[in-house]
């Protein structure tokens, strides 16, 4: 069977569905399945009824459930990577702010899309092989830039840990863990949350300006 141009994909979609925004549907309803019932649990046939699109229309963007897995795990990636990458930008070469912002922009990312987060720590070991292997270079390039920053905040004296592979990991892993268990209906808003959290972090690198 041939694929349907995009144009009649687009078509076969629900009356709220504009068209054209049959891959933005898709992906919602992905992401909602997903955090719902997990990948297992997700049939690509109620996938694609929650985005109103026809199954032929769902199969023009994605071939398969695990396509669309391994597309929702990169797009969050990458979104990360470019939030941490502008922040960077922005802070200069002090590794003291440059900590800062990182820990601001990882804070920020995983607050603002805890649904994402989630799915690509709880799913990736549902990835096969090849995609796998291809997303690890997206975690290895957010991890890369965490060690820089340490790294070069141990070189210049301002970072005093003994261990600072162990800090990185510490600093990385308690960040990210934050789209598990943070409640945007408490307390604790994401400035308090950002200030909370760059405190640790310094306390973890030993911190001495």
């Amino acid at each position: 069977m041939s694929t349907p141009d995009r144009s009649v994909a687009d078509l076969r979609v629900a009356p709220g569905v504009p068209r054209g925004g049959g891959r933005d549907a898709l992906t919602g309803a992905a992401r909602e399945i997903f955090a719902e019932r997990g990948y297992h649990g997700a049939s690509i046939r109620d996938i694609a009824r929650r985005a109103g699109l026809s199954l032929s229309a769902l199969y023009y963007w994605h071939p398969s459930k695990q396509s669309l897995l391994a597309a929702l795990i990169e797009e969050s990636a990458q979104a990360f990577f470019r939030m941490c990458e502008i922040a960077l930008a922005e802070a200069g070469d002090d590794p003291t702010e440059r900590l800062r912002a990182m820990v601001a922009a990882t804070v920020e990312f995983r607050v603002r899309h805890r649904v994402e987060s989630n799915i690509g720590a709880r799913e990736w070991r549902n990835l096969e092989p090849a995609n796998r292997e291809r997303l690890d270079g997206l975690r290895r390039s957010a991890t890369l830039l965490w060690a820089g920053i340490v790294d070069e905040g141990v070189a210049r004296g301002v970072f005093c840990c003994e261990h600072p592979d162990d800090a990185r990991r510490a600093i990385e892993a308690a960040c990210n863990a934050i789209a598990q268990w943070y409640d945007p209906r408490g307390e604790l808003g994401l400035p308090d949350l950002v200030a909370r959290y760059t405190a640790i972090a310094l306390r973890i690198v030993d911190h001495r300006p």
